[in-house]
């Protein structure tokens, strides 16, 4: 059943399902290259590189061709003829570097004196008509006899023959020096002719091949793997380094959220107590306070009216200000005392001269900011697990102060002690408190239990001081 035109994703549907797709295998090459350390990641980029190389040189990234190349070639028929090689001419060699036996001297006297004439094999001159054309042999030594007997005129005719002589030898190796320069740049010559015909003729030859010849090609089309693999790991390291700290601040204000998150909690929870102790008058206090009232009535009447008066008093100030005090976690330090007050005087009524009350704050202190119910809840320990277990009573203060900066407000009985009567507690109340306060300030609040003297317990609520006075004067501002 074809499928209608509607139904089809449209090009941009296809563009987003791509680059989801894209994005995802994104996130998962950058958290495993995250994952594993540098010495593996270098280890990986130089095998990467080295693949690369080793690839491009195979197929289907090179490969060879083989093509036929239509030559235009000369015909035969036109193409020069070269001459034939010439033979190297044998330079005449001068007759004093004949072979030896190759020149011969002719010595002969007479009355003109000594003549030695050289002689080659063939010549067609002969020592009879050499002796008859004075210096007619080029080449030849005459030495005339002296005119006189005189040893100068001897002397000098031999000095003559030697100068002779020596100039005949010095000829001689001036022709040999000839014919062997000669005889060198004739073979240069050879050479050289040799070489352009043999030029000559691979070039005859080449153009005589006019049939098409085969030629190979190498192409190699795998040349980019290499650039493409080093953009690759420059790629991968910049990834490795920006994607580590991505991760790493996503885990950061992960646990900051989990934090925040477990702290509201742990705040909502604290706060449900609290206004579930709010919401509710302790029912045995209530119950023995309206029995109270009752016996009362019949037998003391302006008692009874003035135990009635107190329990509205607690019940007025314990209720309305419930939603304030969930709001913003702290209220004023009088309205704590707005509620502690008839609470005490409740409780004197009943316990009689059992019960003695006083309460040590400062007019300048019932401004400052403390957290409700927590002086309600140490008054009802003190009086529950201290002062009523004792069977003549004792007396309970409290009192505030500010020191170092900070508010302590304390709760001091005269009562058994801590821990020591039957009716002691489980510590629940003091672990709420506690825990509230780190909520609230963290470590800058403490509660401190210690021994009163000569007996009972002293407990302490130390919170940073700020006074609620200064904010509202500060917003009316």
């Amino acid at each position: 059943m074809p499928t209608s035109p509607a139904s089809s994703p449209t090009p941009y549907q296809r563009w987003q399902q791509f680059s989801a797709l894209v994005l995802r295998w994104f996130h998962i090459y950058a958290g495993w290259l995250v994952s594993i350390s540098w010495k593996n990641f270098i280890i990986l980029a130089v095998a990467l590189i080295i693949g690369a190389n080793m690839v491009s040189n195979l197929p289907p990234f090179t490969w060879r061709i083989t093509e036929q190349v239509e030559d235009s070639s000369i015909p035969r028929s036109k193409l020069p003829r070269l001459p034939p090689a010439p033979k190297a001419e044998k330079p005449e060699k001068p007759e004093k570097a004949a072979k030896p036996g190759g020149v011969h001297y002719e010595i002969s006297i007479d009355e003109r004196g000594v003549r030695v004439l050289p002689r080659t094999p063939g010549s067609e001159k002969s020592s009879e008509g050499a002796a008859s054309e004075p210096g007619g042999e080029e080449g030849g030594v005459h030495i005339p006899f002296p005119a006189s007997t005189d040893r100068s005129d001897i002397r000098r005719a031999v000095e003559e023959a030697r100068a002779a002589l020596e100039k005949i030898a010095e000829n001689a190796r001036e022709a040999q020096e000839r014919a062997e320069q000669e005889t060198q740049e004739a073979q240069e010559a050879k050479q050289a002719a040799e070489e352009v015909r043999a030029e000559t003729e691979r070039l005859i030859e080449q153009a005589q091949s006019g049939g098409p010849h085969s030629r190979v090609r190498v192409i190699h089309a795998g040349d980019f793997l290499v650039d493409l693999a080093a953009l690759w790991v420059l790629g991968s390291v910049l990834i490795k380094i920006t994607y580590k700290g991505r991760i790493q601040a996503e885990v950061k204000a992960a646990q900051a959220t989990e934090t925040a998150e477990a702290e509201s909690l742990k705040r909502q929870v604290i706060e449900a107590r609290m206004a579930a102790m709010q919401a509710q008058v302790e029912p045995h206090f209530l119950f023995n306070t309206l029995a109270s009232i009752d016996h009362l009535i019949e037998t003391d009447p302006p008692r009874a009216s003035q135990m009635q008066k107190n329990l509205i008093a607690l019940l007025r100030a314990s209720m309305p200000t419930m939603r304030e005090a969930n709001a913003s976690g702290v209220r004023d330090l009088g309205r704590e005392l707005a509620v502690i007050k008839p609470y005490l005087e409740i409780l004197q009524m009943r316990m009689e001269e059992r019960l003695q009350t006083e309460i040590a704050v400062p007019e300048g202190l019932l401004s400052a900011e403390f957290p409700p119910m927590m002086i309600q809840s140490l008054v009802e320990n003190a009086i529950k697990h201290g002062l009523e277990p004792k069977a003549e009573g004792g007396s309970l203060l409290v009192k505030a102060e500010v020191t170092h900066g900070k508010l302590a407000v304390t709760v001091a009985d005269t009562g058994l002690g801590f821990g020591r009567a039957a009716t002691a507690g489980t510590g629940v109340g003091l672990a709420n408190i506690r825990e509230r306060l780190m909520i609230l300030y963290g470590s800058r609040a403490s509660v401190t239990v210690t021994e009163n003297q000569p007996s009972g317990t002293v407990v302490t609520i130390t919170v940073p001081y700020r006074s609620r006075a200064d904010d509202q004067e500060g917003a009316s501002a």
